[in-house]
């Protein structure tokens, strides 16, 4: 080969190769990161299952949430774009969505569960990954704070078992005027076992005597037996810490055995089918705490409740709501942030302090939970009326 040859085929082997270069660097977005013109965020809710009403309203709260945000432009100049799944009202299932929505869709920050249950499930997962989790609904105490450790990356939207165990407590003995009380708890559920311990020790300290206590099983069907016990120990009211499915039917079946007494309860009655299932007739005479009343006259209720009506063709539970402050406290929080970087989120979340939400004015304390009132709901004809709210 002649030496200009030679010559020809280096010249043309470096511009094969500085093209080859060139191509690599360009798919490679020029050797420059490509920012996201997008925020991802995980929705890991209950949409089938035994408690699919609790998950279906919180995600359609924070749908709204997000479209609302979107519309305004988005949130650092980004659109949230939201992944969901369903855990099919599983602990197992929950835990697998959150690792899907973690390592596969690479979400920034995670929305859910709905239950206690669920969310410890989950705990470990969002801990190890550091992606903060946010439950809207989650009122079991050790999903932020167990066995003296802070879970560092789990957040909730609403007050604890311990506030609305004391309030409910607190009105059967001061506004029911209660001296026994008979507990029927679901034991396969942290949220009510949690809920019949607080409930029990604060009864007892207003001087009440707890008369009986009996236990179910989720997606128990017959309550006849254990309600028969319980109406012989002629208690002065009845605290069912329970979820809607099966305390529709604990209170239809006890109004069936002339047990017609007051039946009491927490936020887990919160749902449209409890009337459906019990009957108008048979929730007379029941009461329970929630986040919020939709009789609420506070401008913030109203503009919520006439969105979420415009946008759905419902009345929004709360759980909706919650959806909804969830959604909100993450937006504020990345706002703050400057940055949708997961720990930065956290790092917000934890600072968060008088914010502005449908169920109230919002303050994050050390254990991560939420610092915010209570209403008690009394069932009359079947519709919630609006009886008390309670300040923590």
């Amino acid at each position: 080969m002649s030496s200009k040859c030679s010559k020809w085929s280096k010249w043309t082997s470096l511009i094969i190769g500085a093209t080859m270069l060139t191509t690599l660097l360009a798919g490679c977005g020029g050797g420059a990161k490509q920012e996201a013109k997008e925020i991802k965020i995980g929705a890991n809710f209950e949409l089938t299952g035994n408690v699919a009403q609790y998950g279906s309203s919180a995600l359609n709260g924070i749908k709204l949430a997000f479209k609302e945000a979107n519309a305004g432009g988005g949130v650092l100049g980004k659109q949230l774009t939201l992944v969901v799944a369903d855990n099919k009202s599983e602990a197992s299932e929950a835990a697998n969505a959150a690792t899907k929505l973690i390592t596969q869709d690479k979400v920034v920050a995670i929305l859910g569960p709905a239950t206690s249950s669920n969310v410890l499930a989950t705990t470990p997962i969002v801990e190890s990954n550091k992606i903060p989790l946010i439950t809207p609904t989650g009122t079991n105490p050790m999903l932020t704070f167990k066995d003296g450790k802070l879970n560092a990356y789990v957040f909730r939207a609403c007050f604890i078992d311990p506030f609305q165990g004391t309030i409910m407590a607190n009105f059967a003995a001061n506004t029911l005027k209660a001296k026994t009380a008979a507990i029927y708890v679901d034991s396969s559920s942290d949220y009510s076992k949690s809920l019949q311990t607080v409930f029990e020790e604060n009864f007892t300290k207003h001087g009440g005597k707890v008369v009986a206590k009996e236990a179910y099983l989720q997606k128990d069907q017959d309550f006849k037996a254990a309600l028969t016990k319980i109406k012989a120990s002629n208690p002065d009211v009845l605290f069912v810490p329970g979820y809607y499915e099966e305390v529709s039917k604990i209170i239809k079946q006890a109004r069936e055995l002339g047990l017609n007494i007051p039946i009491i309860g927490t936020d887990g009655w919160d749902s449209p089918k409890l009337a459906e299932m019990a009957g108008p007739a048979a929730l007379n005479n029941t009461y329970f705490s929630n986040h919020y009343s939709t009789e609420d006259k506070d401008p913030r209720v109203v503009k919520f409740v006439e969105a979420y009506s415009k946008e759905y063709g419902q009345v929004p539970d709360a759980f909706a709501a919650l959806g909804y402050d969830g959604a909100i406290m993450l937006i504020d929080a990345i706002k703050r942030a400057g940055s949708a970087e997961p720990t930065k989120i956290k790092e917000a979340l934890e600072k968060t302090a008088n914010l502005q939400v449908v169920t109230g004015t919002l303050s994050v304390d050390a254990q991560h939970n939420p610092v915010k009132s209570a209403v008690i709901i009394e069932m009359k004809d079947g519709k919630q009326t609006f009886k008390e709210k309670v300040n923590p």
